[in-house]
């Protein structure tokens, strides 16, 4: 048995990922989304969610590159002087492994982010993370902890390629081996929990957009069990990549899911496209 699980990252960040998220759903072979709690499309996200039955949701847990859920003053350790998160996974890593950021500051806020979403009414599919912050140690037994406590039972391990998309610097190659390192640890502290994981995770995680020729590669030679596919989807270059300052495709990867050529491969290899809510039953 195949499954492929296509998840939009962002949920909520931006009107015009939420936008690529209901095309994704309804045109396409996305089936789940991840919800970021502290994203200014907040409140269009969760309309979008319960405006389409089917959709996966789960949590994006955010300690970088975004907006908190509780008051700055509340959380001095993980915020700027302006309030919001430090720049990226990179400064926040550094404060982290220096002794600045405090864990009991990380708990309350991720317990925070979760709760604002249980208030607007909607059943969590499982949980991951921005710029994959989930997987850290320390972190991971955190958000377990708080992911188990409200009944989730899914997480994403995002136990990279290596050789997914190109690989013309160390960096890259450094970043991804340090990712699937992570993602092992993290998917054996989860499967202790009696979490379940996607048995494989791909996705282009150093910028990269995933095509519809990826998708068309990872079709012909898709592995038995379940995959989970990460994506940015979004509506217009333009905007999106001024608003987020990171030069990424949203719109080829909207199109790469919508593409008539994926849903016929989908078909005609008998592979099913689910969502998160869907792993318990399978295993």
């Amino acid at each position: 048995m195949k499954n492929l699980i296509v998840n939009a990252d962002d949920f909520g960040r931006h009107e015009l990922i939420n936008r690529a998220v209901e095309i994704s759903f309804n045109k396409g072979c996305l089936k789940s989304a991840t919800l970021m709690a502290g994203g200014i499309a907040f409140d269009d996200a969760i309309r979008v969610a319960k405006n389409n039955r089917g959709l996966g949701v789960g949590i994006h847990f955010t300690l970088a590159n975004g907006n908190p859920v509780l008051p700055p003053e509340n959380i001095p350790t993980l915020v700027t002087a302006e309030g919001t998160f430090h720049a990226d996974y990179v400064a926040f890593l550094k404060r982290y492994f220096r002794g600045k950021i405090s864990l009991v500051e990380v708990r309350s806020e991720l317990a925070a982010q979760l709760q604002k979403i249980r208030r607007a009414g909607l059943t969590l599919t499982h949980f991951d993370s921005h710029q994959h912050l989930h997987h850290i140690p320390g972190i991971i037994e955190i958000a377990l902890d708080i992911a188990a406590a409200e009944n989730i039972s899914a997480m994403r391990a995002a136990n990279t390629k290596i050789f997914d998309g190109e690989l013309d610097s160390i960096g890259k190659f450094v970043g991804r081996l340090g990712l699937s390192s992570l993602a092992k640890f993290a998917a054996h502290k989860a499967h202790n929990k009696n979490f379940s994981t996607p048995e494989h995770f791909t996705g282009i995680v150093a910028g990269e957009s995933v095509s519809e020729n990826f998708l068309v590669k990872l079709l012909d030679d898709l592995q038995d069990g379940t995959t989970e596919v990460m994506l940015h989807p979004g509506t217009d270059n333009k905007i999106l990549q001024d608003f987020c300052r990171w030069e990424h495709n949203f719109e080829e990867e909207l199109t790469a899911v919508t593409s008539p050529r994926i849903l016929s491969l989908l078909a005609e290899k008998n592979i099913s496209a689910i969502n998160f809510s869907e792993l318990r039953s399978i295993k």
